[in-house]
């Protein structure tokens, strides 16, 4: 099996100038980029969907197993992005580890991800900020907020065909355009929209705390109905494998590992900080929202958070909410955006994609054409495509990515037990077993169309690697190079 070794990884990291991505970023900047994907619209609506159908107010407690849960693959990222400071992320570790074909596996895993997840959010912060819009009696015509494959009916009985969803492009289009710009610009726009919407969440925290109603409390673990993952414990663990995707994409804070300075330090603090900040904030979260309306008055609820905003006198709270959303979505498409153009990066810096997706501007040191072609086909994604079809698209790929990491930890600590390791994962080899464990088992509990989906998407991804990618192959050109 083809393999980069871990020594010209820290060449290819410790490469600087001209054609090499320029490390602006620290610490702070990392927690603020894992926080701004971590905290998306899923916490406005998971949080309640758990509390009312599994968990009750102990959704708190399926807050903490999913962030342990999170905690094991976290660790195991942590490890690798000291050892390895290169863009890229699990693409990057698997191929040191798996080899060549499994980290084309990834990384072609990881462009689903990041690129239909774009899309996705794309798609629904067009809807909210129609929703946003409205409340100040601003409509846009419905012609232009859906796709062609979509309708709507009007207050008169009419029927209105959608052209183009055309928010979802411009938002995507303006993200790209301050991502062309400069990682450093990206990051302080990321920092400063990270803070208003953390700020939302504190708000919402620190003004419901004090209308609890301990009653709403009672019983804090509710009686199993009969059926497995309704309320009692079996509920509470099914709570946390519906909460365990609201705490998904700490992982693209490792696609910036050659953007950031002293990365052996600030790639686990970035990882590892932003988990933990997140976690805290949701427990928090769960708490006063459970606190302020009983559990079970969030049933079939679109709006959770509406319903718990009604039990105090704060009505301005769900503008907060909703603008919280649109802010919360506009940092998750930046990160995706990153994280995918990086992975793209990566894989073309070592032949296996294109020269084009490593090309870097000559003032601002991005991969701006890489950047330029995904915003054309997400953009045209997001305006052209119903979200009931993109929004199927699940965090299956991660999830894999996830698996992968933790194996590979594994197999690095067994094949170079005495590498620099600046970060070192703890009791191994318990933390990558439960982490792979925790993985598959989020994995074989998701639908059978979404593994089918994958499947297609990993075909795809075969043709292009046996076609393209194998035969242009820097590291098996050198291979061969040297047998010659």
């Amino acid at each position: 099996m083809l393999k980069k070794s871990l020594e010209l990884l820290k060449q290819e990291a410790a490469q600087s100038g001209a054609g090499t991505l320029k490390r602006s970023l620290g610490a702070i900047n990392l927690v603020a980029i894992g926080v701004g994907v971590i905290i998306g619209a899923g916490l406005f609506s998971l949080t309640g969907i758990a509390a009312a159908n599994n968990a009750g107010p102990a959704v708190t407690l399926s807050f903490i197993i999913a962030a342990v849960g999170c905690a094991f693959s976290a660790l195991c990222y942590a490890e690798f992005a000291s050892m390895v400071p290169v863009s890229g992320s699990a693409y990057t570790y698997a191929y040191a580890t798996l080899g060549e074909l499994f980290a084309w596996i990834i990384g072609w895993d990881l462009v689903l991800e990041y690129s239909v997840g774009a899309a996705t959010v794309g798609i629904s912060w067009s809807q909210y900020l129609v929703k946003f819009l409205e409340k100040f009696n601003i409509h846009i015509p419905p012609q232009l907020v859906q796709s062609p494959f979509e309708s709507v009916t009007m207050q008169d009985g009419s029927v209105v065909s959608g052209i183009i969803n055309l928010p979802a492009v411009l938002i995507i289009a303006l993200i790209t355009s301050i991502i062309i710009r400069g990682t450093k610009g990206s990051a302080i726009f990321n920092v400063i929209v990270v803070a208003l919407k953390v700020g939302v969440v504190i708000v919402f925290i620190a003004l419901g705390w004090q209308y609890i109603d301990p009653a709403n409390y009672q019983p804090y673990i509710p009686n199993n109905t009969g059926t497995f993952g309704e309320f009692g414990w079996s509920g509470v663990l099914r709570g946390a494998g519906v909460v365990f995707f609201v705490f998904i994409g700490f992982d693209i804070v490792a696609t910036m590992a050659q953007e950031t300075k002293n990365p052996q330090r600030n790639m686990p603090i970035g990882i590892l900080g932003s988990l933990l900040i997140c976690t805290v904030l949701f427990i928090l979260f769960g708490y006063v929202m459970t606190g302020l309306a009983n559990y079970t008055e969030f049933k079939n609820s679109a709006a959770p958070v509406a319903v718990a905003i009604a039990n105090t006198p704060y009505e301005w709270l769900g503008i907060a909410i909703i603008l919280a959303i649109l802010i919360g979505y506009t940092s998750v498409i930046l990160v995706d955006l990153l994280g995918q153009s990086r992975v793209f990066y990566s894989m073309s810096k070592d032949g296996l994609l294109p020269q084009v997706f490593s090309k870097l501007h000559p003032k601002f040191q991005t991969p701006s054409k890489s950047n330029l072609v995904l915003c054309v086909f997400i953009s045209l994604f997001a305006g052209l495509v119903p979200i009931s079809i993109v929004g199927e698209m699940t965090s299956i790929g991660t999830l894999l990515a996830f698996v992968m990491v933790c194996l590979g930890i594994l197999i690095l600590r067994k094949q170079q037990p005495d590498a620099e390791r600046p970060f070192r994962t703890p009791f191994v080899p318990l933390v990558p077993i439960l982490g792979i464990v925790t993985c598959l088992v989020m994995m074989f509990s998701l639908p059978l169309d979404t593994w089918i989906r994958l499947f297609v998407w990993l075909a795809i991804g075969f043709v292009i690697y046996f076609g393209y990618g194998k035969k242009h192959s820097k590291l098996r050109k050198s291979q061969l190079e040297i047998k010659e």
